[in-house]
């Protein structure tokens, strides 16, 4: 079989630079002992192959590109029933593992965000993550409070992981090339077992402070119907991208006992 033709959309953009293909595997440190490893979005198994040359890792790799699985069943045999056709946004993934699990892959740009969410559905279990992404969303997940691209994600992400800027990568390394440079990042799960505040109200409070980003607290919290005595509080009179991730869940903790 030949190499398999990138599809636009499905957001594709294989990597042939294979120094950066080595250069990411090695940036996972698979924290706690985990042997898990689930590769997303393979493509052409251009990181696969220094995968499974990692005899302590146990590799799976999901893909929703039927050609794609074509090419990795006939090229990496080894994988066997670890090379799974589906889509990983809609995939159960405690049926795929049974404990701890690493992930790591090249994401299509236009479902990062999806495969973050996800991530912090199964945080529990996934301790560590290194992807490619595009370069202007790795910036804004690594982002401290303050900064202009700090966000929605950034702050759910945060709460629960350490997020490292690796390196960036240029657009010459990809085919197709895509518009716009990438970069490598890590998130590895910090100490924080369970928020300090109901954490659905944590999300909640966190995406509506950030969707009127330009206004103060106390107008983007408005339909919270806050007594006066605490919007009076100096962290209402501050924006969204000012506040820390335990400034959320102090913000939640005050929101929290007002709903009781």
């Amino acid at each position: 079989m030949g190499n398999v033709k990138p599809k636009k959309h499905l957001g594709q953009h294989f990597l042939v630079d294979q120094n950066i293909a080595i250069k990411i595997v090695e940036q996972l440190s698979l924290p706690g002992g985990v042997k898990d490893v689930l590769e997303i979005g393979p493509g052409m198994g251009v990181l696969t192959q220094y995968l499974i040359k990692q005899p302590e890792y146990r590799t799976t790799v999901v893909d929703i590109d039927r050609e794609s699985i074509a090419y990795l069943q006939e090229h990496f045999p080894q994988l066997g029933d670890r090379i799974i056709s589906a889509d990983f946004l809609k995939s159960d993934l405690s049926q795929l593992f049974p404990g701890s699990f690493a992930i790591i892959g090249n994401f299509p740009y236009n479902i990062s965000s999806q495969i973050f969410f996800k991530v912090l559905e199964h945080r529990d279990v996934v301790p560590e993550v290194v992807c490619m992404i595009q370069k202007e969303v790795a910036e804004r997940l690594a982002a401290p409070p303050g900064s202009k691209t700090y966000g929605i994600l950034s702050v759910l992400l945060q709460a629960y992981y350490t997020i490292d800027y690796k390196f960036t990568v240029s657009e010459h390394v990809f085919h197709p090339k895509p518009k716009v440079k990438s970069a490598v990042i890590s998130l590895v799960r910090n100490e924080v077992e369970k928020l300090d505040c109901d954490e659905k109200l944590f999300k909640q409070v966190v995406k509506l402070s950030f969707g009127t980003r330009r206004k103060t607290l106390r107008n983007s919290l408005r339909s919270y119907n806050l007594p006066p005595e605490t919007t009076a509080l100096p962290v209402f009179d501050k924006r969204a991208e000012q506040l820390s991730v335990q400034d959320f869940i102090e913000l939640t903790q005050l929101i929290e006992r007002h709903l009781e």
